[in-house]
């Protein structure tokens, strides 16, 4: 398959890099997570029934309720997405992709579950340790044309009485139409046993903890929750110069991500656990006093060229109105995205 229509099928799961976006805290992976409350918005309620058949030992898992943020007054959802947006070759992948099997995730996708294994991540679903993800999406989909996508360079894997429809690439994407209103897709190496093993295992029970998490803030369209410990290495490598750094990611035991409407905004709110006050204040601090250093970063010409038009306004609106609380051993941010934020105009910077 070539690299467009590989961009084509992963397109149905660019919310994965929205959750990624709004933080960078799917590098992140433990195996004890912290049970101290959540500081973030309180929007409790049940996680959607798709979150149950994610696999329990993810150590990042987030949901997307699609068909509620269309509805957001003048707020364009393409916009949103778009941020992650490697730019207008991306758009015209995602363009033929559209035209080959008639599926547009901001018309079509209704609402997605996804469950994220990042590189190290040493867990039952993740033997390999490298970065895999799984998703459930349910809308509407031309199961015959999205096949026939797959098909043109791809094949179909038997797995019992499952059929599996696996794209080779980079990383390799497997589907599987698991109604005729709901997909699961894989990514990442061994995706198709990735998918085999979760339809045929059926719901498991989550660790508490986890589960907890999920229940503060389930009652949300947009929301992520990452459990948080030790990370590979190759990360702490980056602060051998500043040992204090190296603590304090350390020292991070969880990040929960939120996105609520409020009139026709999406206030997004990233909430991290620290195992100390101490290390909440440091990061308040840092993260207070990072804005120019962050200012000045994107005003360099390197930096905005590689930067769409919006991908620039949303990193000065983020670091110009972003705000920060710390509280005990809480630190949250937040931020609210206008439509003018999240707008489709995607020139590049300059």
């Amino acid at each position: 398959m070539t690299s467009a229509q590989r961009a084509g099928i992963a397109i149905v799961v660019l919310f994965i890099l929205l959750i990624a976006a709004a933080g960078g805290f799917y590098y992140w992976q433990s195996h004890r997570p912290s049970t101290s409350p959540v500081f973030a918005p309180e929007v409790a309620g049940a996680p959607p029934d798709s979150m149950s058949e994610l696999p329990p030992d993810a150590p990042v898992v987030g949901y997307m309720d699609v068909a509620t943020l269309r509805k957001l007054q003048n707020f364009p959802l393409a916009g949103l997405t778009a941020l992650v947006s490697s730019g207008p070759q991306a758009d015209r992948q995602y363009a033929a992709f559209v035209e080959a099997t008639g599926f547009d995730y901001t018309r079509d996708l209704d609402h997605a579950a996804v469950a994220y294994w990042p590189a190290g991540s040493w867990t039952p679903a993740n033997v390999m340790g490298k970065d895999r993800f799984l998703a459930i999406g349910d809308g509407r989909f031309d199961e015959q044309k999205i096949k026939a996508y797959i098909l043109r360079t791809g094949k179909t894997v038997t797995r019992g009485t499952q059929s599996i429809y696996q794209s080779p690439g980079n990383p390799p994407i497997s589907i599987e139409f698991l109604t005729s209103t709901q997909i699961m897709i894989a990514g990442g190496t061994g995706a198709t046993e990735l998918i085999a093993t979760t339809v045929s295992g059926g719901p498991q029970p989550r660790d508490p903890a986890m589960a907890i998490r999920l229940e503060r803030v389930a009652g949300a369209p947009l929301f992520a929750v990452a459990r948080t410990g030790p990370l590979p290495q190759s990360f702490y490598d980056a602060f051998q110069n500043a040992p204090q750094l190296a603590e304090l990611a350390r020292g991070v035991k969880a990040l929960t991500l939120v996105g609520e409407p409020v009139g026709d905004t999406l206030n997004m709110t990233l909430a991290a656990e620290c195992d100390s006050t101490k290390n909440a204040m440091t990061i308040s601090f840092l993260l207070e006093g990072g804005r120019m250093a962050a200012s000045m970063a994107l005003s360099a010409p390197d930096a905005r060229k590689q930067m769409t038009h919006q991908q620039i306004t949303f990193a000065d609106q983020l670091i110009n109105q972003a705000k920060i609380k710390q509280e005990g051993r809480n630190v949250r941010m937040s931020l609210n995205v206008t439509p003018s934020m999240a707008g489709t105009n995607r020139s590049e910077g300059k």
